[in-house]
């Protein structure tokens, strides 16, 4: 990957997050978003369109019930059959996947028909960008989000980054020392339950948690993000 490489990924909610710096930004990014819809609560993930194949893999899904043409993409659906050890019961999920030119979307439904799969997807706007698939809920049908899309990322020698907008909520969960000053805003490092380190970046707009991986030297983070570009675009 060059020096300054530049992307920009979609989230479901329609916000944009641009990130620039000398790593390695090559990496597709995932969405999630939870939708409120007639009282009950709804998750989706977008991304690549290969996840919605992956997720279908995971699951041993190898055929689908439905097939059918929808908003510029192809929409799957496939019912399985679920033993749920802590209700003792068995459930009977509905995978919804769509896959449109270059993203895929991806949900699971209970007690579901295709009537209802399509009647959910007609009331949240679903569409697709150059850079990712956005929803829009129709208010007048009772359809809000639950709270903003995340976007998550892996970037080598970083780690796995999850972006969103910044609310008071996000304010709230500040550690109750000064972080780092860096360009997109304050740096603060704290550690997991499990005794692993992480960070959260408090930007004007933008908040962002960030995990170190495997390939990720933790005390060359701050540095690392003292060199990224991280904007929210709405």
């Amino acid at each position: 990957m060059a020096p300054s490489a530049v992307v920009e990924h979609r989230a479901l909610d329609g916000v944009a997050y641009h990130l620039g710096g000398d790593l390695d930004l090559s990496r597709p990014a995932t969405s999630v978003v939870e939708v409120v819809t007639e009282g009950r609560l709804h998750e989706f993930t977008s991304g690549p369109l290969g996840l919605a194949d992956a997720v279908a893999g995971s699951l041993g899904v190898t055929a689908f019930d439905s097939e059918l043409s929808f908003q510029g993409g192809t929409l799957r659906t496939v019912t399985t059959s679920e033993y749920d050890p802590q209700a003792q019961q068995v459930e009977s999920p509905t995978l919804v996947v769509w896959q449109g030119r270059r993203h895929s979307l991806v949900t699971r439904l209970y007690r579901a028909a295709l009537t209802d799969v399509l009647l959910l997807l007609r009331t949240l706007g679903l569409a697709e960008h150059d850079d990712g698939v956005t929803l829009t809920p129709d208010q007048d049908t009772g359809s809000r989000w639950a709270r903003p899309a995340t976007v998550v990322k892996e970037v080598p020698g970083l780690g796995l980054i999850e972006m969103s907008r910044r609310t008071r909520e996000h304010g709230a969960q500040l550690p109750p020392w000064q972080g780092a000053s860096v360009p997109a805003g304050e740096l603060f490092r704290d550690t997991l339950s499990d005794g692993r380190p992480f960070f959260v970046l408090n930007g004007a707009r933008a908040w962002a948690t960030i995990v170190p991986l495997a390939d990720t030297v933790v005390d060359r983070v701050p540095g690392i993000v003292d060199g990224l570009d991280l904007r929210v675009e709405e």
